[in-house]
């Protein structure tokens, strides 16, 4: 499912705020979070379609944080700081994710890595810190479209991994 939660009787009280992105990825569970959790990779795949990334700082554990640049196709970039807050390899990452380590609109995402036969099925839970931080980040800077772009540049990353592995 992608873009907001359905509603149901029992929506969970962060309904409003929440952005939810699902892919399924055709390769093994440990090169997808591999693929997410080391900076050799990221700085391939990370971003919506037509953004490049580059990194200030990398590191990876709890507590640790990746201080990165997004550069927009119009020639924009865009600050992004992300502080790893769980990490359960190669299941779960949790993170905080704003524009600078003390950004008070910094919002949450929880990450999982399924398999799904040979595949992985990886789910992008976002929670923003209000309705109007969510309904901002959907409609000025398109997060389920891009959410969806940077998880489809990532399954074409691993693929072309695996695809390059069975060529060797």
């Amino acid at each position: 499912m992608a873009g907001a939660r359905q509603k149901t009787g029992t929506e969970p009280a962060t309904a409003d705020r929440e952005i939810v992105i699902t892919r399924v990825i055709d390769a093994p569970r440990e090169l997808v979070f591999e693929a997410f959790t080391e900076v050799r990779h990221l700085s391939r795949w990370w971003g919506p379609d037509g953004f490049t990334t580059t990194t200030r700082s990398f590191e990876f554990r709890v507590g640790g944080a990746w201080d990165f640049v997004m550069h927009g196709p119009d020639g924009t970039d865009y600050s992004e700081w992300i502080s790893w807050t769980e990490i359960a390899a190669p299941e779960r990452i949790a993170l905080l994710h704003g524009e600078s380590r003390d950004d008070p609109n910094a919002f949450e995402s929880v990450l999982t890595f399924e398999p799904d036969g040979t595949a992985t099925r990886i789910v992008m839970y976002t929670v923003f810190p209000s309705k109007e931080l969510r309904d901002e980040a959907v409609e000025k800077y398109h997060a389920v479209e891009g959410g969806q772009q940077t998880l489809g540049n990532l399954a074409a990353y691993v693929t072309e991994i695996v695809r390059k592995g069975a060529e060797d």
